[in-house]
């Protein structure tokens, strides 16, 4: 457990976040819950923008929407003077629904949709990534006929490759994203843009990966994007004025990852600007405007997601089951790719763990688990589970799998809490179900 003034264990021995007892958050939401606390978001937003402003001048921290949107999120990083990724149209119209500044909104994705690229335009984003070849030309297109000049940037492959999990390394030479500088694609995207009328190439995008926690990653990425800046300034004649340099700072999640505190990621961040202003000197450019796209980290050990206890299986000499009333309809992380948690019992967290159990899902899937090796003290049924670091990709990938109910969403702040996501009904499972005429019963 990374502990925190807003993540503790309290005198009663439950488990309390953001003020909140998780003992009274159950009795007045119930569960699955996912839980959010407003406070540690904040921070994290913060240390990132307040990092770039002491250490480098002119930057932008871009809060990566697909780890958690909805329109509390927008409305939080609105105040905390950041920008926001996109990388649909559902999650460009839900900021726009929470009043974002169109202008600090950067559209991401590998494959946009002509109607996504055409509500960009009318949304007035500040930046679209490109990301195809073909999408280049969607995107002039779509300006032409609208009779403005979008700004974008270039999303290239630097070569990087992350040590993670092979699902989530993004600049591997096999990777459906970017365009290679190694093998000349970014440079033929380089002439694509600037030969035509309506697009403004303001700079390039990389991103290598996530939950990645050495720096020398971060780094290497930075120099390899500078030096193909210079390249393409000797041969162009284009300085670019923005380098976005993505996100994928790691969290913790379980035993062997490190327990960072918010400023600790200062130095992540320090690190990588000291390599790119080195880099920059060494080949006469300009330092361009830095972006970063944080999104686990921010919002990641934010969030816990409560279960309730219910069936309890034990199989002699292979494993103990416990069983809860959510599973891989509202956390997919361990189906996927066997991501790892850290669990206690919120309503007796100050109890010893005494066995290893699996916590299993309620789905008609062998899979369907949270994990199989927590270390907790004898549940019950009725006992109430914490999974910690649940924030980022949980609710983003919720299903209504077995035509489950995904969880409401509560942001927590000074002992109070909020809906941000209501509760489903079952009413909104059907809503769009249509019965043709013919199947109708007489």
């Amino acid at each position: 457990m990374n502990t925190r003034d807003t993540l503790k264990i309290n005198g009663a021995g439950h488990l309390e976040i953001g003020g909140m007892d998780c003992v009274a958050l159950r009795e007045k939401f119930g569960t699955p819950l996912y839980v959010f606390d407003e406070d540690y978001i904040r921070k994290m937003m913060r240390v990132y923008r307040d990092t770039i402003a002491r250490e480098y001048g002119d930057g932008l921290v871009l809060y990566a929407s697909k780890a958690f949107s909805c329109t509390a999120i927008y409305a939080i990083a609105a105040e905390e003077g950041i920008g926001v990724d996109v990388v649909s149209g559902g999650e460009l119209y839900t900021a726009m629904r929470a009043g974002f500044p169109a202008n600090k909104i950067c559209m991401h994705g590998n494959n946009k949709l002509p109607s996504e690229i055409a509500y960009a335009l009318e949304c007035g984003v500040g930046l679209i990534a490109v990301d195809g070849a073909s999408e280049a030309d969607l995107i002039e297109e779509e300006a032409a006929q609208r009779g403005t000049v979008q700004d974008v940037l270039l999303r290239i492959n630097p070569g990087v490759e992350a040590h993670t999990h092979a699902y989530i390394q993004t600049a591997k030479p096999d990777s459906k994203f970017g365009f290679s500088v190694a093998e000349g694609a970014a440079e033929e995207m380089v002439k694509r843009i600037l030969a035509k009328k309506h697009l403004r190439l303001k700079g390039f995008h990389c991103h290598i990966g996530s939950q990645i926690f050495e720096r020398k990653s971060f780094c290497l990425a930075a120099r390899k994007c500078v030096g193909f800046m210079s390249e393409i300034r000797q041969k162009y004649g284009l300085e670019a004025d923005i380098l976005n340099l993505g996100g994928g700072f790691g969290i913790w999640y379980s035993e062997g990852d490190a327990q960072a505190a918010p400023e600790t990621y200062a130095d992540y961040l320090r690190a990588l600007i000291s390599s790119l202003k080195e880099e920059c000197a060494a080949h006469g450019l300009k330092l361009p405007r830095l972006m970063i796209e944080p999104g686990r980290s921010i919002v990641g050990e934010a969030g816990i997601t409560l279960y309730t206890v219910g069936e309890i299986k034990e199989i002699p000499g292979v494993r103990k089951y416990v069983a809860i009333d959510g599973g891989m309809f509202d956390n997919p992380r361990y189906c996927l790719y066997q991501a790892k948690y850290t669990a206690l019992l919120a309503n007796r967290a100050a109890e010893p763990p005494c066995e290893r159990v699996a916590l299993a899902g309620k789905c008609c899937e062998s899979g369907d688990l949270i994990g199989t090796d927590f270390n907790l003290p004898k549940a019950e049924r009725g006992d109430l589970v914490a999974v910690f670091s649940t924030g980022a990709y949980n609710y983003s990938m919720a299903s209504n799998y077995n035509r489950n109910l995904i969880p409401p969403a509560v942001l927590v702040k000074d002992g109070g809490a909020e809906y941000i996501v209501k509760p489903q009904s079952f009413e909104d499972l059907v809503r769009n179900d249509v019965v043709p005429d013919r199947l109708r019963r007489k």
